[in-house]
């Protein structure tokens, strides 16, 4: 199957065609066209933005789609179809689900989902289901007494492409203001006194008193024998860093200083910031602006974590709000998120590539998808 288009105005990895034309075959990147090709040849874009598919390496979008409502759990392969719907409206060709392996909580959502959530993403990618291309993220908590028991069943699944090490233990990290801990919680409807405020948080620093350190090895060497990439959470110092380093860590996700952003930098690590944090203006947790980030070099990627239209937003401000060009800006949410899990054959508009394509029209500062393509095939 071919296809063309034409009068569209290509956003390629370090350049821009104004006015140009793509061409594809079976699903590939055949043809770049500097010109427009003749009027009635091919799809006309009348102008508009053609981008590379979008890559998500971090999305929990999966779970408000699980738990419409609090306390209620919505039919498996249902949810996962509508997430993976909203997925490719927002123009993202390439998912990776992020599913939590643990929870510092007694009960959650992420707990009693994991397994099910699991096999339905990777049976539905198996049975051609979904628009978008599904992967699997595993978040391994490291204060979770039974990560190990609860990993193991999966993580030689193929479609695992990235594992990353959290401790959301209170004291430390995104939570080493305890008074910020209460408050988000609260917000959760979790009414602590402070008598069980100060259990809560004494049993949590003793679950990674007993776990981390143990589970954190176990992680590292399952990611290294196998060859997938191994992502750090929530680094706050360069102590943090040089720690991931260790692990041999190739991404540092969302960092909360600018001190341990560049570290990471300096490090070599790609660095993962969190697309609402652009389109809000700021962390809604109170750690550092991802714009603030952007304008010191110190951004690589962009991942829509909770609310997927934020991605290609969020790509869009980066040229206003850090005098970023489009093509730089593009690159965090298509080709360095691919080649920082591996997969060299998407991302970017190139020829040999995978004619994974967004059509993008600007309506005041907000960008709208027209159409998606994946792999030449119109999804959206």
């Amino acid at each position: 199957m071919s296809q063309l288009f034409n009068h569209a105005r290509l956003i390629l990895a370090d350049r821009v065609i104004e006015r140009g034309a793509l061409e594809t075959v079976n699903g590939v990147i055949t043809a770049i066209h500097e010109q427009p090709l003749p009027e009635g040849c091919g799809l006309d874009l009348g102008g508009d933005d053609l981008i590379p598919g979008l890559v998500e390496v971090h999305t929990d979008n999966l779970e408000k789609h699980l738990m419409p409502r609090n306390g209620v759990l919505w039919p498996m392969l249902p949810a996962v179809i509508t997430h993976d719907a909203q997925c490719v409206a927002a123009g993202i060709t390439t998912v990776l689900d992020a599913l939590s392996v643990g929870d510092l909580e007694g009960e959650s959502v992420r707990l009693e989902t994991l397994h099910t959530a699991f096999a339905a993403i990777n049976a539905g990618q198996e049975a051609g289901v979904f628009r978008a291309d599904h992967l699997i993220h595993l978040r391994c908590e490291l204060a979770y007494p039974d990560l190990l028991a609860e990993l193991a069943p999966l993580i030689d699944h193929p479609a695992v492409r990235l594992l990353s090490v959290m401790d959301h233990t209170p004291g430390q990290r995104q939570y080493r203001d305890l008074a910020q801990y209460k408050k988000y919680y609260a917000k959760k409807k979790v009414n602590w006194t402070d008598d069980t405020f100060e259990a809560a948080v004494a049993e949590r620093r003793a679950m990674q008193a007993r776990h981390a350190d143990t589970h954190n090895a176990a992680v590292v060497e399952m990611a290294r024998v196998r060859g997938i990439a191994l992502a750090s959470h929530d680094d706050t110092d360069p102590a943090h860093i040089e720690l991931a380093c260790q692990d041999g860590v190739v991404i540092s996700e969302f960092p909360t200083t600018r001190a341990a952003a560049a570290a990471a930098h300096e490090a070599g690590l790609w660095t993962v910031m969190g697309a609402p944090n652009v389109v809000r203006g700021g962390s809604h947790s109170g750690n550092v602006a991802a714009v603030e980030l952007a304008r010191a070099g110190l951004l690589d990627i962009l991942s829509s974590d909770y609310v997927p239209a934020s991605l290609l937003h969020a790509a869009y401000l980066l040229q206003e709000q850090a005098s970023w060009t489009l093509p730089a800006a593009i690159a965090t949410v298509s080709r360095t998120p691919a080649r920082a899990i591996g997969l060299a054959d998407r991302g970017e508009i190139a020829v040999g590539q995978r004619a994974d394509l967004v059509r993008v029209r600007a309506h005041a500062d907000t960008p709208l998808v027209q159409g998606v393509w994946k792999q030449g095939r119109q999804v959206f």
